[in-house]
């Protein structure tokens, strides 16, 4: 199955076509007021830890050490994808930040494992049910 992820800067006007507008930012984005964002949510779950978020803004790390850790970040609470996942599968998903480049942000690593666990979750719908599960014996 084929999903619909993309992304856009909070900034930008909403659109019809935008789906489910989810904020995956860890901080609320500077002036402006829920209200005028037409969010869905605003799930800061799936953002980077605020200790990585830090070290990458000050410097301290590279973008590949961040890439690497935010990767292990997301593999190891597999769980806190589940709700953008649902989305995912319901409409086009429209993930929100206010990052300036967005392809250089967390975003292009969150929907590569978004993808991949939709993906996993559809593969496991395809296996063949169990002997037992249909009275076989």
């Amino acid at each position: 199955m084929s999903y619909d992820i993309v992304f856009k800067r909070i900034y930008q006007a909403p659109e019809a076509e935008d789906g489910a507008r989810i904020l995956v930012d860890r901080l609320w984005p500077r002036g402006k007021r829920r209200e005028s964002l037409a969010l869905t949510d605003w799930y800061r779950d799936a953002s980077p830890s605020p200790a990585l978020r830090r070290q990458y803004h000050q410097g301290e790390i590279s973008a590949s050490v961040f890439a690497a850790r935010y990767r292990g970040e997301l593999r190891d609470d597999p769980d806190c994808l589940l709700p953008l996942m649902r989305h995912a599968r319901q409409e086009r998903l429209t993930l929100l930040s206010a990052a300036r480049d967005l392809e250089a942000s967390h975003l292009p690593m969150l929907r590569e494992a978004l993808l991949k666990a939709l993906e996993d979750e559809d593969a496991e719908d395809r296996e063949p049910a169990s002997p037992p599960c249909f009275g076989a014996k």
